[in-house]
């Protein structure tokens, strides 16, 4: 899992350099027929870096993002799309059924239909009109990392082309190789002693926040929930008081002092707060990614793959190997 990890920048230089002319192709093509609305379809990590694609778009180019439930068209046989919208699948394996059903029916709507996968010569890949290849390399490790970092970039390197300003993605690469170097798993002894724990983003960062979330309770057996700085008040803070861990990760934009302004108050109860890119009184400092608001997110949840890796090494367990998992879910 750390190897993987620690990849992702390598990862992501293959990946701009072979999909540079592919992705200039899609978005012509999508500034020449502007879709009214995107519909994301995906699971576990890939939905995740779903909710990275609404608020990227939404934020960067002005359309409305809605996520399509597969069981709709796996279990009911509807589909959604027309020939203004954009459906983006993603997929690591590009195996399950659900999503490539779903991809299909989108398809006969009349949707765009673009496929983000790791595995070329999968059923989703078929699936789909357009295939933006992750370029991350065979996971050996079962916890996604590397290839869910790939989701991301490949989704910053579409919305790069579309806007047609790619100039910075140059920098992030190497800006995760220096990252990577950062202790991010200092805290990690501290953290393996957690039972439960809150993960809190907000906008860009909500999305990361789900998958470290995500990633704390299949390495690492421990009860961990994600959840909006905008909606943690709204019933599940009343869960945090002395000793509870909750790690807040934030980028610099319009929403950190939001996020600072929460981790004071969970200080203030007596909760064990972790924050990266955030500096308060009585918090405990994850390392700063110190990067762009696009950037910041592939940075943190980098860092804190280290940081999780480390953990379940901790509480005794096999990162690589979770109990009852499978690296393909093949859901009907």
């Amino acid at each position: 899992m750390a190897v993987e990890a620690g990849s992702a920048g390598a990862a992501l230089r293959r990946q701009f350099d072979a999909n540079r002319e592919q992705i200039r192709a899609l978005a012509d093509r999508l500034a020449a027929h502007p879709p009214r609305m995107v519909i994301t379809c995906a699971r576990g990590s890939s939905d995740h870096a779903a909710t990275f694609a609404k608020y990227l778009i939404e934020q960067e180019l002005g359309l409305p993002v809605l996520s399509f439930s597969p069981s709709l068209a796996s279990l009911h046989g509807k589909g959604l799309g027309g020939p203004d919208t954009l459906f983006l699948a993603i997929s690591q394996s590009g195996g399950s059924p659900d999503i490539v059903t779903a991809t299909q029916r989108a398809r006969k709507c009349g949707a765009l239909t673009v496929a983000l996968v790791n595995v070329e010569a999968s059923p989703l890949a078929s699936a789909a009109d357009c295939v933006v290849a992750l370029h991350a390399g065979a996971e050996t490790s079962i916890a996604a990392t590397k290839s869910f970092i790939a989701s991301l970039g490949a989704l910053l390197q579409l919305v790069a082309a579309w806007r047609t300003s790619t100039d910075w993605l140059h920098d992030l690469p190497p800006a995760l190789e220096r990252s990577w170097a950062q202790p991010w798993d200092a805290l990690a002894d501290e953290l393996a002693q957690a039972d439960n724990l809150f993960v809190i983003g907000r906008g860009l960062g909500l999305g990361v926040a789900q998958e470290l979330a995500l990633k704390f309770k299949e390495t690492c057996q421990i009860h961990a929930e994600a959840f909006s700085g905008a909606e943690v008040r709204h019933g599940p803070m009343s869960l945090v008081g002395k000793d509870f861990p909750v790690i807040i990760l934030s980028q610099p934009d319009e929403s950190r002092a939001g996020l600072r302004d929460l981790a004071e108050e969970f200080v203030g109860r007596g909760a064990r707060v972790y924050t990266s890119g955030i500096e308060a009184q009585g918090v405990r400092a994850l390392p700063n990614c110190g990067a762009t608001p696009l950037i910041a997110p592939l940075l943190a949840i980098q860092g804190c793959y280290k940081l999780v890796n480390a953990a379940a090494l901790a509480r005794g367990l096999d990162p690589d190997r979770p109990r009852f998992l499978a690296k393909v879910t093949r859901t009907l």
